[in-house]
């Protein structure tokens, strides 16, 4: 970057009750799963057993397998205060948390489990000052209720959007961590007056949310803490196989999406480009049906004249590997053809133009594979959902950036595979040097849409900061598709321009361009390169996640990106 495996189990059952002390009625759709950790089944041995052999002479380290216990989801219609388990989570706005003239709550939910407590509730959220706002949260033991203890979960002026739902889940998932508890229902204090739809993309977000929120990859600590969490009960969003089919999608889109990040937080000494070829191979066996795998080695890519990829993998003593995934629906009707290119720089040094200095994050660089793990964790999750009417290409160009007497040094004129040449002018550009190659390779495919991933700027990260990516294309067709995956997946884009007069600072006096131009406007720079390699019949998006790839407060990757592109390839398909 410039300047700077793991299965989710699904089963489904369908249970009903009929009233008791318990339940008024209950109907439930049931969804099970591993929250998952990659060393578990037989695919994520595999990748253990993989990452074993991988680091036999560097560090003996080696990722320990985990088994984390099942998750059951559930939707249920129950009375709220006769649910029995150990967290009652409720989520509140502001308006929900209004008081009547007696100090009690307005709201009929909260009335009604307040009237069962004798008004502690209201109490208690006002002597904790607990107002509803996004990301407050308060829990207290009770008894008067089914459950030993109720959470009221903030949710700010309103709840609207994915994003706010994921993160209500990720609530809940910490308050059942901080508790050990094993069976926690949620409800929304105000969930009556929602639409069928607007419930069932709740429920998607607060499963997501939950999912995400209770794994922690410990695979490479010598000690760490299992969850108890064994079941997530959604109270008030409705039953029925709707909600079955949304809540085993929200489970597909984790698996992948936790996949993603394990990618990413495995060091580059476990992680190398042929550990990474190899995990892209597991996908396409586990989900032979409707996946193909090809693998192109080092002489197979100077067969098809990748100078600008194979000038980046010089240096390294781990070989390049170029990996191509092709999903096939399974009726083999294909209405549109897709790719999915992902930068796969398992470590990068900078080259001769090493990373050095304050800022410069050299040891965070096994991140630099960040596009590649969205698209690799978008296969994974395709794999399971298997979409009807779609082809779709996941292409990686992986390989280390690293020195070496046989490297590639500042000056250098490289080769891409359309003719085009290049000036090295920095040997820390290197990202967008195996993406030329890549992208080319992507239009052989004969698709009609690309989209790259790509942690290729720091010029993004200042632009944006860290919790948005950057989208530059010239299609506005499909920046509107992208954007609206975006907002069903609650993963922040920002569309940059393309400013066509920028490119006089990438012009080279040697060859046909260099490969950075001036420090201002790097990333628009930057993707104004990718497209001097996309045939102009093909619409082209780059995103730069440089900025969403790592979250620095947690120290662990976001797997940021998988979401999207699924919901992308969905949009494009004959039906979701």
């Amino acid at each position: 970057m410039a300047a700077i495996a793991s299965t989710l189990l699904l089963s489904f059952s369908t249970v009903s009750s009929s009233s008791s002390s318990l339940f008024l009625t209950t109907i439930t759709s049931r969804l099970s799963f591993a929250a998952p950790l990659p060393l578990r089944s037989n695919h994520t041995r595999l990748m253990a057993h993989t990452l074993a052999r991988a680091t036999a002479t560097l560090g003996l380290t080696h990722p320990s397998n985990i088994v984390s216990p099942k998750i059951s989801f559930a939707a249920k219609e129950v009375d709220v205060t006769e649910w029995k388990g150990d967290i009652l989570a409720v989520g509140v706005t502001e308006k929900d948390l209004a008081k009547d003239g007696k100090s009690g709550f307005e709201n009929p939910i909260l009335k009604k489990i307040d009237s069962k407590l004798g008004g502690l509730l209201a109490e208690a959220s006002s002597e904790e000052d607990f107002s509803g706002k996004a990301g407050q949260s308060t829990v207290l033991r009770i008894t008067g209720l089914g459950s030993k203890r109720i959470g009221l979960i903030g949710l700010g002026q309103s709840a609207s959007n994915t994003a706010a739902f994921k993160t209500f889940g990720e609530a809940v998932a910490a308050a059942a961590k901080s508790a050990q508890a094993s069976n926690v229902a949620v409800v929304l204090a105000s969930a009556e007056g929602l639409s069928k739809e607007t419930k069932l993309s709740t429920a998607y977000a607060i499963a997501t949310g939950t999912a995400l929120g209770i794994f922690e990859d410990n695979r490479y600590k010598s000690e760490s803490k299992k969850s108890a969490l064994s079941s997530v009960d959604f109270i008030g969003l409705g039953t029925g196989p709707e909600l079955e089919k949304k809540l085993k999608y929200a489970g597909d889109v984790s698996s992948g999406v936790i996949f993603g990040r394990e990618l990413v937080n495995s060091p580059a000494n476990v992680l190398t480009p042929g550990v990474l070829a190899e995990e892209a191979s597991k996908i396409a066996s586990e989900y032979s049906d409707v996946f193909t795998a090809k693998i192109l080695d080092e002489k197979q890519c100077k067969e098809l004249k990748m100078g600008s990829y194979l000038g980046v993998a010089a240096a390294s003593e781990n070989p390049p590997h170029f990996i191509h995934l092709c999903y096939k629906p399974p009726s083999g009707t294909v209405n549109v053809k897709l790719a999915l290119v992902g930068k796969g720089l398992t470590f990068d040094s900078g080259g001769y133009n090493i990373k050095t200095g304050p800022g410069c994050s050299i040891e965070l660089m096994k991140f630099d594979m960040g596009g590649s793990a969205a698209v690799l964790g978008a296969a994974k999750a395709l794999g399971q959902i298997k979409p009807l009417g779609v082809e779709v290409h996941f292409i990686v160009a992986a390989c280390e950036n690293m020195i070496s007497g046989k490297g590639m040094r500042p000056g250098d004129i490289v080769t891409a595979s359309n003719g085009k040449t290049i000036e090295v002018n920095n040997t820390d550009a290197e990202g967008r040097l195996t993406l030329a190659d890549a992208l080319v390779y992507a239009c052989n495919q004969g698709v009609e849409k690309i989209v790259d991933l790509a942690t290729l700027t720091g010029a993004c990260v200042v632009a944006l900061g860290p919790s948005i990516a950057g989208i530059f294309t010239p299609s506005d067709e499909l920046a509107k598709e992208v954007v609206e995956a975006s907002e069903v997946s609650g993963e922040k884009l920002w569309r940059m321009p393309l400013e066509d007069s920028y490119w006089e600072s990438m012009k080279s006096g040697v060859a046909d361009m260099v490969n950075t131009g001036s420090r201002q406007g790097g990333a628009i720079t930057a993707a104004l390169f990718l497209r001097q390699f996309v045939d102009e019949k093909v619409q082209w998006m780059h995103i730069d996640l440089a900025g969403p790839v790592w979250n620095e407060k947690k120290r662990a990757a976001t797997g940021f990106g998988v979401a999207t592109l699924v919901e992308w390839v969905l949009k494009n398909a004959s039906q979701k």
